[in-house]
């Protein structure tokens, strides 16, 4: 039995479709991501399967039971983490943990062995008696997963899980995960708009865009099947765009064309054979390349692939600004 299933899943908002028809299934013990843009569906998505949301059609089933008819029974089997930080930073680490194990009806004489459990599993035993308003970023999201994993669920959602943290903070997060899914054979279902997060994390990643499900494949699948090279080219101006493109995928060896503004996107299996070809054609055309590179396929080319667009990852300034306004209302 699948962990998670949809089938033809949608919602609506008035007129504007979030989630528009998707089907698609998560295996037990599976790590599985939504790789997409603000806006795509993905925390919609979500928001159903941990039944904070009603689909406007269709079926999701969480361990076998109906986000719709069987509620209870779903948000029983789940763990949830927000985006946003939900800890109470007036309360150590400990505390915050009681309330979660409380608020989960998790029997008395198991509290202190699970958060015990929970707090070395997170590398946080040796703070957990602090306040959380001392905790970095990095730790507040670590005690956040913690209290998701204290009443031992099935399955546990994640959504956008290092969202406006930097790089390295946002790693170590990573192998957090990897060790709360192999010591409970844990599935794992996250969001996210970070490539690397994707690859680094998932066994199959669904690109999901606009409401709809581009693919569903293991990050390995997907590069492969974009051909050996990709040849980025960024050209001065679009007077000559569509002609440009049109030549270019005459080229032999050329696969597959994106365009996205002056910046164009190769797929091609002998790219040294391919770009002197490029430059002929350019010049042939009157158009300046201001700069061209030929490199390997990344996930960002597999997402550009399939959406004719690339991630902007613009919202990461935007979450910390809405987190330090958060903390202000609430020393207010």
């Amino acid at each position: 039995m699948s962990a998670i299933e949809t089938k033809s899943l949608t919602k609506s908002f008035g007129n504007v479709i979030a989630v528009n028809d998707i089907s698609f299934s998560v295996e037990s013990g599976e790590i599985f991501g939504f790789l997409g843009p603000n806006g795509a569906g993905k925390s919609t998505t979500m928001m159903i399967l941990t039944t904070l949301l009603k689909p406007t059609s269709g079926q999701a089933l969480i361990s076998g039971f109906d986000v719709m008819t069987d509620a209870k029974k779903v948000r029983e089997s789940i763990g949830y983490v927000q985006q946003e930080t939900t800890v109470d930073e007036y309360l150590t680490g400990r505390e915050n943990l009681i309330l979660q194990a409380k608020l989960n009806h998790i029997p008395k004489n198991e509290i202190n062995q699970r958060i015990d459990s929970v707090l070395e599993l997170i590398e946080l035993t040796d703070k957990q008696h602090d306040s959380v308003v001392t905790y970095s970023g990095g730790m507040r999201k670590r005690l956040d997963i913690a209290g998701g994993l204290l009443h031992r669920p099935k399955v546990l959602f994640l959504d956008e899980p290092t969202v406006g943290l930097d790089i390295q903070t946002r790693r170590k997060i990573w192998k957090y995960l990897k060790k709360i899914h192999d010591e409970f054979e844990m599935t794992i279902f996250l969001t996210t708009h970070y490539m690397e997060e994707a690859d680094q994390l998932c066994d199959r990643v669904g690109i999901i865009d606009g409401g709809q499900i581009q693919v569903i494949d293991s990050p390995k699948n997907m590069k492969n099947a974009m051909g050996n090279e990709v040849i980025s080219i960024i050209i001065e101006d679009e007077e000559n765009l569509d002609s440009f493109s049109s030549e270019l995928q005459k080229i032999e060896f050329v696969n597959k064309i994106n365009v996205d503004g002056p910046k164009l996107t190769l797929f091609a299996s002998n790219g040294t054979e391919v770009i002197p070809k490029i430059f002929q054609i350019s010049s042939d055309l009157k158009i300046k390349i201001v700069s061209i590179a030929l490199t390997q396929p990344t996930l960002d080319d597999v997402f550009i692939s399939y959406t004719g667009h690339e991630i902007r990852d613009d919202d990461s300034k935007f979450n910390r600004k809405r987190e330090h306004a958060k903390m202000k209302r609430l020393r207010a």
